[in-house]
């Protein structure tokens, strides 16, 4: 593991990933209880337009000095600061464009003019988002994940001792709670761990060592060039993305409105949905996003070295483990995503929406692998199209089955959507690298390995009859973990015992 970057990254961004999700999954709860599910619905609307500022001064440029930095890494630390420079740059012009027009984005854009009051606050996060994606993006470049991996904790236990602060503050004093909590909790949280990182960054780097003279000077032209050469398509294709998307978050409530709903009901649905079910479907995700993160700069540095044979390898080894994930969580889900929403939100809807998107699973974990495989072999345009593509269909999904359907017909679009996705990446990836594709081992041995485990977990629960007496959140936890050692550890001995070839 100590000589293979790649697992050590990967274990560590898990595990921080993890933990950060867990500490999210009882802030969830608390948000749940404390501004309710119209809330939660009121304050996820606000994200179509905290993407897209992201997706201009951020993300891309994340991206680009991830894949520059591992390529070449003597100029590692100037393709860094010119890349802050300009992400900066243009996430404070955002910061302002955004707090003088929250009005009107709420009204015409968001269509909700409840979002009005919470925009300015969330503008103040997106400066110091873009010092944090920078500074993540360099130590990724680097495979040293040990930095964003500590901010990401950082950043989700100041967010949530922030709110929990300010609302014991507001509950002794008499006020009234509103959405503006989480967002004010989003705003600390960031700055927090833009602060950690910058901190960092500044009294450890070798600059301070003296080592500066050791290295060539650049001018700031020469590398802002391949950087913003590299940036702006990604610029480009995540902004259309992130108007896709931003389509997709405002249409939803608007179409419940059509199906039927009132406006309280479509709001606390949409809030229902992404701020209690879809969490708990990313939340293994954490496995899957860590290792794409690393996967970039790897794939980037073994292009730049010509080493196609370790190409190969990485990209077997990450389709192979993403679809052992992806099979796990269907069952995980299917069986116990009733009991997940009731004993964790005290929702039904939320069971519901968990059992149904239990099929998502398998295809976005092999989404986000194979994405970062073609984005680290330079084929952002490919990503791009494919991206397009499935948010046409849900879309379509969107404006054509939710007014008839319900948030049921989007539920379908997704899956669909996410399994047109799924095989145009893999394919895409296929055509570049004919990596090693093994049906038995890859699909057909997890599927029959979790129907045995799901049988000892039948049997399991049959026998122990102190399980029910329990409380119901704390039962479905000791049998998901159950099952989930059951079905590792057949994976692991049936790997042990495979004949070498």
């Amino acid at each position: 593991m100590k000589k293979n970057p790649l697992i050590t990254g990967t274990l560590l961004l898990t595990a921080a990933g993890f933990l950060s999700r867990i500490l999210g999954f009882f802030y969830r709860i608390f948000l749940s209880r404390t501004i309710g599910a119209e809330g939660l619905g009121i304050y996820q609307m606000i994200f179509p337009i905290h993407g897209i500022a992201f997706a201009l001064c951020a993300g891309p440029i994340q991206t680009s000095i991830s894949r520059l930095a591992a390529a070449n890494v003597k100029k590692g630390r100037s393709t860094f600061r010119a890349g802050l420079a300009i992400s900066l740059t243009i996430s404070v012009i955002l910061m302002i464009a955004i707090r003088f027009s929250a009005p009107f984005l709420a009204e015409h854009v968001l269509l909700e003019p409840q979002c009005a009051p919470l925009l300015p606050i969330m503008a103040l996060s997106i400066p110091f988002s873009a010092i944090h994606a920078c500074i993540c993006g360099y130590y990724y470049g680097m495979k040293k994940t040990a930095v964003p991996a500590l901010s990401q904790l950082l950043e989700q236990f100041i967010r949530i001792g922030a709110v929990l602060l300010i609302a014991n503050v507001a509950a002794t004093n008499g006020k009234t709670i509103s959405v503006s909590l989480a967002v004010w909790g989003m705003l600390i949280g960031e700055a927090a761990s833009a602060i950690f990182s910058f901190l960092y960054y500044t009294f450890t780097t070798d600059d301070r060592r003296g080592s500066r003279t050791s290295q060539p000077a650049y001018s700031f032209l020469s590398l802002a060039a391949p950087l913003m050469a590299m940036a702006l398509p990604l610029m480009g294709n995540r902004l259309i993305l992130g108007c896709l998307q931003s389509l997709e978050a405002i249409f939803v409530p608007n179409k419940l409105l059509e199906f039927g709903l009132s406006n309280a009901e479509a709001l606390s649905t949409y809030g229902v949905l992404t701020g209690m079910a879809l969490p708990f479907i990313f939340f293994p995700s954490a496995i899957t996003n860590s290792l794409a993160v690393v996967l970039l700069p790897t794939v980037s540095e073994a292009q730049a070295a010509g080493n196609e044979r370790k190409i190969e390898r990485t990209i077997a080894m990450a389709l192979r483990y993403s679809l052992y994930m992806g099979i796990l969580c269907i069952g995980i889900f299917t069986l116990f995503g009733d009991g997940l929403g009731i004993s964790v939100y005290h929702n039904k809807d939320a069971g519901t929406f968990i059992t149904i998107l239990a099929w998502l699973c398998p295809f976005l974990y092999l989404v986000t692998t194979m994405g970062s495989i073609l984005n680290g072999l330079g084929r952002t345009s490919s990503t791009f199209f494919q991206n397009v593509f499935a948010m046409v269909i849900r879309l379509a999904f969107v404006l054509f089955a939710i007014p008839r359907y319900g948030i049921l017909g989007y539920l379908w679009g997704m899956l669909v959507s996410e399994l047109a996705l799924a095989l145009m990446s893999f394919l895409a990836v296929k055509r570049l690298v004919p990596f090693c594709w093994d049906t038995v081992n890859m699909i057909v041995k997890p599927v029959l390995l979790l129907l045995i485990s799901i049988g000892m977990y039948l049997a399991f629960s049959q026998s122990c009859f102190w399980l029910k007496e329990l409380p119901l959140f704390i039962m479905t936890a000791v049998q998901i973990l159950f099952l989930s050692f059951s079905y590792m550890g057949l994976l692991l001995l049936f790997h042990k015992k495979r004949p070498l070839p």
